[in-house]
């Protein structure tokens, strides 16, 4: 059973959240352009992790999903997806969790983690070193996305994203605003963290810089490869396999 529920952020932003399944709870953050039910629900992700003991928290995040999605710029400061992550937690009451996210949902990981937060295990998924560290590369690539609709070459990387921007319904105007919160975490930043931490991505997925090169900074890190790329990866099974082994097996 997936429930829902809505609360306000700190600036009056209507945040939605799913969650299902009892037990630990897991806060799983989505990609850009996707929501929750895309991301975890529809490809048996979520419920992988519930039947493995825990309680996921999916948030649509602010322009995603079924999350309000504003289109004055004074509601996407920096690293405002961390400050609704927080204000998520703390409407919940949750302090002690475990912390989880794919490509933007990864990048919010780590601003989290960058900024204090303490869960007891995270995961990093479709995400590389690159995609943490320098972030106004990806965010030239979709404010290119954005800026030519209906003009991209078929078949093109760009053409795909604005694909999928179809395919999930999303509002390309708040969407574009998303990419103004991104804040680059330094290499040196990721080097600190002694949480275990594991980073999940697709065989063919080098869209965010190297996984590998990831894992290898990070203190206590662990990669796990799954099968496809970027996108392809998330209708895996094995990408929910590989959070669960890796959220609840030994990363150390």
């Amino acid at each position: 059973m997936i429930a829902r529920d809505s609360f306000q952020a700190i600036d009056g932003v209507e945040i939605a959240w799913r969650e299902t399944g009892q037990g630990r709870p897991l806060l799983l953050i989505h990609g850009f352009m996707s929501e929750a039910d895309t991301n975890w629900i529809k490809y048996g992700h979520a419920a992988a992790l519930a039947n493995a003991g825990y309680r996921v928290i999916m948030p649509d995040l602010r322009a995603h999903g079924l999350s309000a999605k504003p289109h004055d710029p004074a509601h996407y400061p920096c690293d405002v997806l961390v400050d609704d992550q927080f204000a998520l937690l703390a409407h919940l009451g949750i302090t002690d969790y475990d912390l989880g996210g794919y490509s933007l949902g990864g990048r919010t990981v780590s601003r989290m983690l960058a900024r204090g937060a303490a869960p007891g295990r995270a995961v990093i998924s479709g995400m590389g070193l690159e995609g943490l560290t320098q972030t106004g590369n990806r965010g030239a690539h979709f404010r290119n996305v954005f800026d030519n609709l209906g003009q991209h070459e078929k078949g093109s990387v760009a053409w795909m994203a604005e694909a999928f921007l179809k395919t999930t319904g999303g509002d390309p105007v708040a969407l574009r605003y998303i990419l103004d919160t991104f804040v680059d975490t330094p290499a040196a930043e990721i080097a600190r963290w002694t949480l275990p931490v594991a980073v999940i991505c697709g065989e063919q997925d080098d869209d965010n810089g190297s996984a590998a090169d990831l894992a290898a900074l990070l203190q206590n890190g662990k990669l796990f490869t799954v099968p496809g790329n970027h996108m392809s990866a998330v209708t895996k099974a094995e990408l929910g396999q590989a959070f669960v082994a890796a959220l609840t097996g030994d990363l150390l």
